[in-house]
């Protein structure tokens, strides 16, 4: 259990507009001023700073903004869209050790691009677009991080598995060797109200903490991806060991997040 954290943490900017980075020294500055966020929510509820991973969310940025990031230090960067993850990809190909996570929404017609790759899927909530990742993960021949995304919120338009049915569906995943589950992904409600933001980031937690002894052999529980620029910290308070940051490294989008990250009824209404 942890120690009981502030319920007022220091969220500046929370729903705000950050400025944009536009050299390495400006990434590094945001890097630094975002992991020191990521320390001092730590020492709030006595947890090790390197407990917790940052994950800097590149999507909607172009090349260039990316490879400032690369020379500020990052070589791991989170991507919502799979054509633009893999543009990116292919033209930044010359950085070896550039990884990329996809962490958004995957439609099966979209796994061929993903097995290619990424190096971590953060959204798993179907055994269909599990199944199909596996089978091109083999001819591949290659194998996968994935996190279970989990619908904390209740909230229709978004996807994820309901709490009652992760069980069931990690129980299917040893099917899917290629498939190295790292453990489970949220998105919390989007409010600037901490009370309703963190009981998402609660309920994540102990889900987890109930499934991981009944976790069949070869399934990975440890990992919980929860947390973004305007609330990571909450995250953090609750047992976040990945967030996923943006604007706060990047700077403000020039549309609202929904715009880059639809919800499962926009893509209902567009016809995916």
């Amino acid at each position: 259990m942890f120690a009981q954290p502030q319920d007022i943490a220091p969220l500046h900017k929370r729903h705000g507009r950050y400025p944009q980075a536009t050299s390495v020294e400006d990434f590094r500055h945001n890097l630094a001023a975002v992991q020191q966020r990521i320390a001092n929510a730590c020492q709030r509820v006595g947890r090790d700073p390197a407990s917790v991973r940052l994950l800097p969310v590149s999507k909607t940025f172009d090349e260039a903004h990316l490879r400032l990031a690369y020379a500020a230090g990052c070589r791991m960067l989170g991507e919502n869209k799979v054509q633009e993850a893999q543009n990116k990809w292919q033209a930044m190909s010359d950085l070896v050790d550039l990884q990329w996570s996809v962490i958004g929404h995957l439609q099966t017609n979209k796994v061929k691009q993903v097995a290619r790759f990424a190096s971590e899927f953060q959204a798993l909530d179907s055994l269909r677009v599990a199944e199909a990742l596996d089978r091109r993960l083999h001819i591949e021949k290659r194998q996968l991080d994935v996190f279970v995304q989990v619908n904390t919120s209740d909230e229709a338009s978004k996807y994820g598995l309901a709490p009652e049915a992760v069980a069931d569906f990690i129980s299917a995943l040893p099917s899917f060797p290629a498939l190295r589950v790292r453990g489970l992904m949220t998105l919390a409600l989007f409010s600037a109200d901490v009370a309703r933001v963190r009981p998402c980031f609660v309920r994540l937690r102990e889900l987890r903490d109930r499934l991981r002894e009944l976790a069949p052999q070869g399934v990975g529980l440890e990992e919980l991806s929860m947390g973004m620029s305007g609330d990571f910290e909450i995250a953090i308070e609750e047992g976040a060991t990945v967030v996923r940051v943006g604007q706060a490294i990047f700077g403000a989008r020039a549309m609202p997040d929904a715009y880059y990250w639809p919800t499962a009824d926009a893509l209902a209404q567009a016809g995916e």
